[in-house]
């Protein structure tokens, strides 16, 4: 998959392609059948999205909210078989851009798009002024195939990030789970911790957060995948995130041990599966204590992903 960040560059032998275009945050099971649809419309298959997300632009002072960093973004949208993914600058000028002149000259002229695929949802333009209507209007006036997509669900409602997010903070694995069609991951490059796990008999893969939105505070089982270097595979595993309570007042911090693993993680890319919430963060008397919960957990998370594959 190719990745361009210029609506100006695309490849000519990926011109004419057919595009699901929309924010992308999560890449869930809704974002899923966007891109099935621009599959089935038989041309080479591109994603166009927006970085940084538009919320961010509109909202600087928010709280990290993202579902998905932009490099797992990628990652994801590559495995749905997407020839190209497009990430169009989303600044003051893009945000200002009326919505008649982002789909004849971004969309049209610039990337070369021969049909598009959106929610029902879907708002673009200054002021969101675009919509399915103007969109079949000037897909009908530029010879652009246009297919409005009808908002995918089940019987909890319908799949969109925002309603993720809420799963996410609330430790709900299985419903991020079910509405993702696959678990929810944390991601990113490991860095150094202060090695606290390694004295206690559990050494741990530290990551660094980001943008990417905090779930909620506490112990899961997980599967971690290295994406790089020797270790590269998959590997199961317990994390734990917060602020260490038995240690004092600490930054918030998510560490993974990977269960019967020795060697060197360190600036390693990872991706780390949540896949059961096993309790909350407490604080202990002292690290003897702490030990036994912990080979407590480490034996809840072992039998938990002994039978997780469905999302795997």
């Amino acid at each position: 998959m190719q990745i361009i960040d210029d609506y100006r560059g695309v490849p000519a032998a990926l011109r004419g392609a057919s595009a699901a275009i929309g924010n992308f945050d999560g890449v869930h099971r809704g974002h899923q059948a966007l891109i099935s649809t621009a599959e089935n419309a038989g041309d080479p298959v591109a994603v166009v999205s927006f970085e940084p997300h538009p919320r961010r632009l509109f909202q600087p002072d928010a709280p990290p909210f993202r579902l998905t960093t932009p490099a797992e973004k990628a990652r994801l949208v590559a495995a749905h078989g997407v020839d190209l993914l497009v990430n169009l600058p989303f600044d003051r000028a893009m945000a200002g851009m009326a919505a008649e002149v982002f789909v004849r000259e971004v969309l049209y002229e610039g990337l070369g798009l021969n049909h598009l695929v959106v929610g029902a949802d879907f708002r673009f333009g200054k002021a969101r002024t675009g919509d399915a209507v103007l969109l079949r209007q000037m897909g009908a006036e530029l010879g652009m195939g246009i297919t409005i997509h009808q908002l995918v669900g089940d019987e909890a409602g319908e799949f969109a990030s925002t309603a993720v997010r809420v799963m996410v903070e609330e430790g709900r694995c299985e419903d991020a789970a079910r509405a993702l069609g696959r678990w929810h991951t944390v991601s990113g490059a490991v860095v150094k911790g202060d090695q606290r796990g390694r004295d206690l008999g559990y050494p741990t893969a530290n990551l660094a957060y980001g943008e990417q939105l905090v779930p909620r505070y506490g112990v899961y089982a997980t599967w971690v995948d290295v994406l790089d270097g020797p270790h590269k595979g998959r590997h199961a595993g317990v994390a734990s995130l917060g602020e260490r309570p038995t240690f004092g007042i600490n930054a918030p911090n998510f560490e993974v041990h990977l269960f019967d693993f020795a060697g060197d993680l360190y600036g390693t890319e990872i991706s780390v599966s949540l896949v059961a919430f096993l309790r909350d963060e407490v604080a202990y008397v002292d690290a003897p204590t702490l030990i036994a919960q912990m080979d407590r957990d480490s034996d809840t998370a072992r039998a938990v992903l002994a039978s997780s594959g469905a999302h795997a």
